[in-house]
């Protein structure tokens, strides 16, 4: 199972958290606003392999599954079990090789409220649903009174489902490195030159297994669970990446689907997927900042040492030109032989924006960084190479869903140099060079198209300022499932909304819902 600092690490969204006529009051009050148009109605893709050949899914192994305990690693809750789930490696192929995915769940405790399954569906790509039933499963058991058996699984590649390999060099698997960060002063040569070493490794060492990374195999993976677990509908609960998996999941199996809820959702654009999800994050970021400004300038920080501007305004200037700094000369951290660069440090502001919970940590590192005798202590997830199986995950997902166009380097130059201008907080690193743009054999399937045809049983959450899933970008999801949806707009910062940052308002209308089955008769905002 991988660790939780390469967990954490595998948070490319999109994004993707990401997660998500009622009358909503307490916790701040709910306004009414106006849905967006219904779009004109498009018939799906397909979902067929580049072959053209169709794929379904398989029969289903033998009706139900072996639960018994889960390994140690998983710091499991009372009463959390596991099982192993058999699926093809090859859906094309069903009765070719097999993988097995690690599954979990917590059996509702109140026999009487139970109505059926809820899917707890993790962000990513790569993150445990393992472990996210166990770090999540109690209050959402807490919050649904029962009403749910709730299950999840490590979706295939990591933790403890089968593992996914590229077999890359350590330098090529931090997060900074992973993540396209440029080189100081902007320059993306050696973003490009180890985009190419990196496909060409998982070409090399990756094999069937690294192929079969898709959404499409997890939305098929999902459904062989949903067979296994002899449950005629699902309901869910999806965050960030996986809104777009039950989004393709609600797509492809609209009739198995009971209510679905969508928790920071990102644009589906079948032509861009994860490469729009990345680009967003440069508008996320500045959405979110000013949320930290006004934190990190408060007169309260300043008895802790941790005040490091007089006014919100001042706090950006400083923090870039510390990053300016820290390119040119990188600052010895706590860890050895791991210095604090100019990348380190907006990718860990990048991180501490999904929270404000992770405020106080970043303001600790700026001020460490700022003293010439100061030791920042990094987060785990930067302090370190990945694990390879987490590397391969969260390229393997992104590029085998979408062809990503080629460029030359005189053109990624230039949108790098345009978007340092437009957005320096993330310094050109969303529309850098990526393995995708050198991936050997391209997209293995078309896209799904997400559209507004099937049941009216989406409620759709969403922070306004969200640093990986910008609201722009959740309007895009929304606009797609037009009449299928309402969306929960909540007037909070920080990615990942129900049972995450305290607004009533937003957690009442997601409980209401899923114990209920009450949606909001129209979209509404809690302020």
């Amino acid at each position: 199972m991988t660790t939780n600092r390469g967990r954490r690490a595998l948070l490319l969204t999109l994004s993707a958290a990401v997660v998500a006529g009622a009358a909503l009051s307490g916790g701040g009050a709910a306004t009414a606003v106006a849905a967006p148009a219904a779009p004109v109605s498009v018939v799906p893709a397909s979902g067929a392999p580049v072959s053209g050949a169709s794929i379904s899914v398989a029969p289903a192994a033998p009706a139900g599954l072996d639960w018994g305990g889960c390994d140690a690693a998983v710091r499991p809750l009372p009463g959390q079990e596991c099982a192993r789930l058999t699926v093809p490696l090859d859906y094309a192929r069903p009765h070719g090789e097999q993988i097995q995915l690690a599954v979990s769940r917590l059996r509702s405790t109140v026999p009487a409220a139970r109505r059926g399954t809820l899917m707890v569906i993790p962000g990513g790509p790569g993150s445990s649903g393992v472990q996210r039933l166990a770090q999540k499963g109690a209050v959402l058991a807490g919050e649904t009174g029962g009403a749910y058996d709730l299950v999840a699984f490590d979706p295939r590649g990591i933790g403890g489902s089968a593992k996914a390999r590229c077999g890359l060099a350590e330098e090529d698997r931090w997060m900074v490195t992973l993540r396209s960060w440029p080189g100081a002063g902007g320059g993306v040569e050696e973003n490009i030159a180890r985009s190419k070493r990196i496909a060409e490794a998982c070409a090399r060492n990756g094999g069937a297994m690294l192929r079969g990374l898709t959404t499409a195999n997890q939305v098929r993976d999902l459904e062989r669970l949903r067979q296994a677990l002899g449950e005629r509908k699902l309901s869910a609960w999806a965050v960030s990446y996986g809104t777009y998996v039950a989004a393709e999941y609600a797509q492809k199996f609209p009739g198995r689907t009971d209510r679905w809820v969508l928790d920071s959702s990102s644009d589906p654009d079948p032509r861009r997927v994860a490469r729009g999800w990345l680009e967003g994050m440069a508008e996320g970021a500045a959405d979110r900042f000013p949320d930290f400004a006004a934190w990190a300038s408060h007169p309260d920080r300043a008895k802790a040492g941790l005040r490091l501007a007089e006014r919100p305004q001042d706090v950006r200037p400083l923090l870039l030109d510390l990053a300016a700094r820290l390119d040119r000369a990188p600052h010895a951290s706590a860890t050895a032989g791991v210095p604090l660069s100019g990348a380190t440090l907006l990718q860990a502001l990048q991180q501490s924006l999904y929270s404000d919970g992770s405020f106080e940590g970043f303001a600790r590192l700026v001020t460490a960084a700022l003293d010439p005798a100061g030791r920042p202590v990094l987060p785990p997830e930067l302090a370190g190479a990945m694990p390879d199986e987490a590397a391969a995950v969260s390229v393997g997902v992104i590029c085998n869903d979408v062809d990503w166009p080629r460029a030359s380097p005189a053109a990624y130059q230039r949108v790098v140099d345009a978007d340092r201008v437009r957005h320096p907080l993330t310094a050109g690193m969303p529309v850098n060079a990526t393995p995708c743009a050198y991936w050997k054999g391209g997209a293995v399937e078309k896209p799904v198209r997400i559209t507004d045809r099937g049941p009216s049983n989406i409620l759709m959450i969403q922070n306004l300022r969200d640093p990986s899933t910008p609201y722009t970008k959740g309007l895009a999801m929304r606009a797609a499932l037009g009449d299928r949806a309402r969306l929960v707009s909540v007037d909070h910062g920080g990615h990942g909304v129900y049972l995450g940052n305290g607004n009533a308002c937003g957690d009442r209308a997601v409980t209401r819902f899923l114990t209920e089955g009450v949606r909001p008769d129209r979209d509404v905002l809690c302020r």
